[in-house]
């Protein structure tokens, strides 16, 4: 198990080989609608083949970082999800060798701003690239210590309020076959991290729909991988 951090400078810096500094991380590529339910919930219709998007490497930041609110925004999502971290480099990887190119597994949030994702024209980059709202860690488990990634619980809440509650069992395409497909349209490299979907529960499909204001702390864990917890803020 590693320890992921990003700054350079720590109070008591781990070993390196005990660490995983998220300047290693290459391209973050995002799975849509990859839980059945939560594409029941947001009204949309499930893809003939997995969504994939990007996220900007500049939104990545740590598990206790604030969440910078944009200056323009409206509607500030979350999304509980499990990040699976690149170990070997590939191309066209066959299924059944896909997870022997994972370095391992990590809780992440995918934080998305709804309405410059629908709204603001061109792909949903805008709202899935911000700064803060790619947070990873805190730490990064082994295939070894998470011998099966399709039976994590995941859960997230909103100033104590459990707002998603699901299982990776529940995924529509599971890891091996995410990264065997994503591998037949770009290669994948060493810190490349591919974020796996989210269950039910996100602030786009309440009725009425809610989103994250200033002074909101969010708070997210996945089995084995710890818990991060973010306090909303106004960006300057």
């Amino acid at each position: 198990m590693k320890i992921v951090r990003y700054s350079p400078s720590v109070a008591t810096p781990a070993a390196e080989e005990d660490t995983f500094d998220l300047r290693r991380v290459g391209k973050i590529i995002g799975v849509g609608l990859n839980y059945r339910d939560h594409a029941e919930e947001t009204g949309l219709t499930l893809p003939k083949e997995p969504t994939l998007f990007l996220k900007a490497t500049s939104a990545l930041c740590g598990a206790r970082d604030d969440l910078v609110i944009p200056r323009e925004a409206k509607c500030v999502d979350w999304e509980v999800e499990l990040g699976v971290v690149i170990g070997r480099s590939g191309v066209y990887i066959p299924e059944v060798e896909a997870l022997a190119h994972v370095m391992g597994y990590v809780l992440a949030i995918d934080f998305s701003e709804r309405d410059f994702q629908f709204n603001r024209g061109g792909q949903g980059f805008k709202g899935k690239s911000c700064d803060t709202f790619a947070p990873l860690g805190p730490v990064l488990a082994s295939p070894e210590e998470i011998p099966d990634p399709q039976n994590l619980a995941l859960r997230l809440a909103v100033n104590g309020v459990v707002k998603q509650n699901g299982s990776t069992r529940d995924m529509i395409v599971p890891v091996k076959a995410l990264v065997s497909y994503i591998s037949r349209f770009m290669s994948l490299q060493p810190g490349d991290v591919i974020l796996t979907g989210t269950p039910a529960g996100v602030g786009f499909g309440q009725k009425p729909p809610t989103y994250l204001k200033p002074g909101d702390v969010v708070t997210a864990s996945i089995d084995g991988l710890g818990e991060q917890r973010h306090v909303a803020v106004a960006s300057r």
